[in-house]
């Protein structure tokens, strides 16, 4: 199946100084009302400094960029290159304003494109089950 999907930047993550913050395009403000009640969001971006066919074709990485991790498929991982470059970070809701959301941080470039923002809400009964990881983590 060979599908592609057209996704256009809501807006994009400003850095200036100590301040970090999301500048929404004006055709999505409205979608912003009912934010300031959460405390967290979750911020989809692209990784838009890291978009090459080379580093899309990477498919294994030594994880956190550490030589004595094993080898490990990017799809087990939260490296930056992958077949497609979506990134998501939980972000701390410091205030939106209009069409600007400050947050605390958030591991981006300045001007880096947001493609989405959801609304944090906790669901402690998500996995059912003990969750477990590899050593490296």
């Amino acid at each position: 199946m060979n599908t592609s999907f057209n996704i256009v930047p809501i807006g994009y993550v400003l850095k200036k100084n100590e301040s970090t913050r999301i500048e929404i395009d004006h055709e999505y403000t409205e979608a912003l009302e009912g934010l300031n009640g959460f405390s967290h969001i979750i911020v989809l971006y692209w990784f838009d400094k890291n978009d090459t066919q080379g580093k899309r074709n990477i498919r294994k990485v030594h994880p956190r960029k550490n030589p004595s991790n094993p080898l490990t498929g990017v799809f087990a991982t939260h490296s930056p290159v992958r077949p497609n470059l979506i990134a998501l970070s939980y972000c701390k809701n410091l205030g939106v304003e209009k069409n600007i959301i400050h947050i605390d941080e958030i591991d981006a470039y300045d001007n880096t494109p947001v493609i989405d923002i959801k609304a944090y809400i906790p669901m402690d009964k998500l996995i059912k089950e003990d969750v477990t990881v590899p050593d490296w983590v």
